[in-house]
């Protein structure tokens, strides 16, 4: 008995396949030989059929009814909804599925979507910023996207799109950033203040600040970019402030921007990075970040000490003496805050001591030894 219900459901859902088949091949038919009203009814009909379908069945029906070409070439109609249809159905059949987003791209979407990227209709744009972003998930699509001027509109974004439009628009060009196969970089010195005050405004250790600092500490490798980050409003705090509050990601990226800049051009940011107090945040990453943050919050640290690398105690062998008076005095679980707060005071006492050095040093000069300015 049992059997026999278990044959006669299997039979029911091979009717139901068969049926979506012919379902999707006949809205398949009025999509390549309709006139527009029956392309648009057909575009909507394969949304509402495969956005509740599995990730198989997607790629399936795409490739079986060859759904995906006559969608593309709907992009390009002058008619708005029926480029706002075709868009949807074209995001329904590559969600969560790399096969049909390469058919999608090797289709030939992408030009049409950097023409919808430059539209003033803010639906119309949001939708080709998200289905730039989709796209440029899957590895073989991003040399394609990144050479098809795509990444300058996506800056532009920045500056000038809604929330959600933003957010997408830094999720693609991260995507895109990992491509160094395209002839320019992705982003140029023109992303740094909008991502500065993306970053600035948003929670530090969120998914969407990770995305944002690696960006920036792409924009740091170029002078270009350092002036650009630089010259934002709060550049530099909003960098020391990702250090200090952010995630294991992004306090990576964000030490890794400062460093950057340091050693590109030490005399120049120096002091910068010190007025914002980067000291305490980068003493608690080199004991809490990962291996490579650590490394580079001692390089920076030893870059923003003032005393010649001769006369100086190796960092990594202070912060080992921190750690281990910390591990007797508190036991090892709570010997990383306590090292922490032992290399703050450090810190902060040679600090002092270097301020008092120069006072004396100034109060002992006569008016003929000061060098003029």
């Amino acid at each position: 008995m049992e059997k026999r219900r278990e044959g006669s459901e299997e039979e029911e859902e091979e009717i139901w396949r068969q049926k979506k088949q012919t379902l999707i091949e006949g809205v398949a038919e009025r999509l390549l030989n309709g006139d527009l009203d029956s392309k648009i009814q057909a575009a909507i009909h394969i949304r509402n059929i495969l956005k509740n379908s599995s990730v198989k069945t997607r790629s399936k029906y795409a490739a079986s009814a060859a759904v995906i070409q006559p969608l593309v070439s709907l992009l390009l109609s002058p008619n708005q909804r029926a480029a706002e249809v075709s868009l949807l159905a074209l995001l329904t059949i590559a969600a969560r599925n790399d096969r049909n987003k390469v058919r999608i791209v090797t289709s030939g979407a992408v030009p049409p979507l950097v023409e919808l990227l430059k539209f003033q209709n803010g639906r119309l744009r949001e939708l080709a910023i998200a289905a730039i972003l989709t796209l440029s998930a899957a590895a073989p699509n991003k040399l394609t996207i990144a050479a098809s001027g795509a990444a300058p509109l996506l800056v532009q974004i920045l500056s000038s799109g809604s929330v959600q439009g933003k957010v997408d628009a830094v999720t693609a060009l991260h995507y895109l950033s990992s491509c160094t196969e395209g002839p320019a970089p992705v982003i140029d010195a023109r992303a740094g203040f909008p991502l500065i005050k993306l970053l600035k405004d948003c929670k530090k250790y969120s998914k969407f600040a990770e995305k944002a600092t690696a960006l920036l500490e792409i924009l740091s490798k170029s002078e270009e970019g350092q002036t650009a980050i630089s010259n934002s409003d709060g550049g530099i705090l909003t960098l020391v402030e990702t250090i200090e509050d952010g995630s294991l990601v992004s306090t990576e990226h964000a030490v890794g921007a400062l460093l950057s800049f340091c050693q590109s051009s030490r005399n120049k940011y120096r002091e910068l990075i010190l007025k914002e107090g980067a000291i305490p945040g980068l003493l608690r990453l080199t004991v809490e970040g990962t291996p490579e943050a650590q490394e580079r919050a001692r390089m920076l640290l030893d870059l923003l000490r003032d005393s010649p690398t001769e006369k100086r105690l190796a960092s990594s062998v202070l912060e080992r003496i921190a750690y281990d008076i910390a591990s007797r005095v508190d036991g090892s679980d709570k010997a990383a805050e306590t090292a922490k707060r032992l290399l703050q005071d450090m810190v902060h006492r040679s600090m002092e001591l270097s301020l008092s050095q120069i006072q004396r040093r100034a109060t002992s000069c006569t008016p003929s030894q000061i060098p003029p300015t």
